[in-house]
């Protein structure tokens, strides 16, 4: 099939995304065509262009967020069928590994090849210029067409839309289940949120609907900010100063009882503060992409064991995305979880580069590539 997709040929360099022709093979064994209706503008794709997550390969066909409809299925599909409508998973999930029979499906031994540069099997299912492409997350949603493995899709009621289905593949469950589970919140908690973008803003969802008491949101940005009054939050600040002062107030500085920090990329000047604000015994969830190179983290370890705090880290917010997928979706369809209002803006695939300048700027929640 030929068709259009956005490559980065040299990563790591901020050289922008070039929008060109490719070419995607049929599907193999257990593998399955899926047509977009849409894909997610992620600040993980960015970090493939800017060398926070350095790539020693190139090209790469980017995005890992995404939802259509099955056009053609390979050998050995029995999940699905054409015309089914799927949720493609940015992390796959055997179901058979340690890790997904324990119930941990975000940590799935095949989880560890996204960035190999190749399908699972080793070859390539895109082509473009006579190269073999890699595709972000075994998927490369930046193009109209996925040749997606089955293990990364997800089959979900024909009602939902899918272009807010697409934020289910990444942003919304990072976020949500960085609450809902990674923090291991109790009712009436106090807690921080450190970052109110596509991932922290769902954070915010996931304090509320465990029964967080206070919320307090920090973000630079003030747009951020007020959206994350209107998801949830019950305060919203603009740095680790000015919500010790919420801290001290509401809790009798005892400290926050959980404090999650959502942000773009995880320096590692930002884990004090956030230590700084949790409680004896309280725990601190980082769900953020830190460059690959950093070792250095500014950090009170004295405090930190005499207090007996806890340092989660989170990946896709520890869903079972089987099984979580359906849940947030049930959640929007009866108004509990707010899909619509994510979406701030929605782009032509041709103009990918302002989609992420505007995520740079933090004009979007969330960014959205919408196809025919």
């Amino acid at each position: 099939m030929k068709t259009k997709g956005a490559l980065l040929w040299e990563p790591g360099t901020n050289s922008g995304w070039s929008v060109e022709d490719i070419e995607i093979d049929p599907p193999k064994e257990r593998e399955v065509l899926v047509k977009l209706a849409a894909s997610g503008i992620c600040h993980s794709d960015h970090h493939l262009d800017d060398g926070v997550i350095p790539l020693p390969w190139a090209p790469i066909l980017g995005g890992h967020e995404g939802a259509g409809i099955v056009t053609e299925v390979g050998p050995g599909v029995t999940d699905v069928e054409v015309g089914d409508h799927v949720v493609l998973s940015f992390l796959p999930s055997c179901g058979k590994c340690t890790m997904c029979v324990a119930g941990r499906s975000n940590m799935c031994a095949l989880g560890a090849g996204v960035l190999a540069g190749t399908a699972p099997d080793g070859t390539h299912r895109v082509h473009a210029r006579g190269k073999g492409v890699g595709c972000m997350s075994y998927l490369g949603t930046f193009s109209p067409y996925v040749c997606a493995p089955l293990d990364a899709t997800i089959k979900i009621d024909r009602d939902i839309p899918l272009d807010k289905a697409a934020l289910i593949g990444c942003g919304v469950p990072t976020g949500w289940g960085s609450s809902v589970y990674a923090a291991d919140m109790q009712l009436n908690d106090t807690v921080v949120i450190v970052g109110t973008g596509g991932v922290g803003i769902n954070a915010v969802q996931g304090a509320r609907h465990k029964g967080a008491r206070n919320i307090i949101a920090i973000d630079p940005v003030e747009f951020k900010r007020e959206s994350a009054l209107r998801f949830g939050a019950t305060h919203a600040v603009s740095d680790y100063a000015e919500a010790a002062q919420l801290v001290e107030r509401m809790t009798d500085g005892q400290g926050a009882d959980r404090v999650i920090v959502t942000v773009g990329v995880a320096h590692g000047n930002l884990m004090n503060p956030a230590q700084e604000l949790t409680r004896r015994g309280g725990v601190m969830v980082l769900t953020a992409a830190a460059p690959v190179t950093q070792r250095d983290v500014d950090f009170d370890l004295f405090t930190f064991a005499m207090s007996g705090k806890r340092l989660q880290g989170c990946l896709y917010g520890s869903t079972n995305s089987r099984n979580d997928v359906p849940v947030l979706l049930d959640l929007y369809r009866d108004g509990k979880l707010m899909l619509d209002e994510l979406v701030t803006k929605t782009y032509d695939l041709e103009d990918i580069n302002q989609a992420f300048t505007d995520l740079q700027e933090g004009k979007n929640l969330r960014g959205v590539i919408m196809y025919d």
